[in-house]
């Protein structure tokens, strides 16, 4: 059995890391299991809390999607208009229009707060 406690100092957190390392595999429904479900959520809550990932870029977040998805520039052409509204969008030369951003979000499920996020500027 191992002794899991709040992890309140980047040393608690190394120590964690540790144990859960030595608690990774544990038999399904075993305690040792139960204790690695509960150090994995005060890792995660520490990690939030210490760690926070920004939102990744808009068009980097649609340039993922499409991948994962299999889709082509054409596929985006009923979300974001035609063929060079899509290459001004994916090109970082135009912003998106609320309905853009809509369109985007009910078809291909990328969060609207990511898709509002503001794009790198292409060089």
């Amino acid at each position: 059995m191992v002794n899991i406690k709040p992890i309140h100092t980047e040393d608690d957190y190394k120590e964690a890391m540790k144990t859960l390392a030595t608690l990774w595999g544990s038999a399904e429904g075993s305690p040792e299991s139960d204790q690695l479900d509960i150090l994995a959520t005060l890792i995660e809550k520490y990690e939030e809390e210490h760690f926070p990932m920004d939102l990744p870029d808009p068009v980097d977040a649609i340039l993922f999607r499409m991948d994962q998805q299999g889709l082509s520039r054409k596929d985006l052409e009923p979300m974001l208009g035609t063929r060079n509204r899509v290459s001004e969008v994916l090109n970082r030369r135009r912003g998106m229009s609320i309905e853009m951003i809509r369109a985007l979000h009910d078809r291909l499920h990328i969060p609207a707060e990511v898709l509002i996020k503001p794009s790198k500027i292409s060089a």
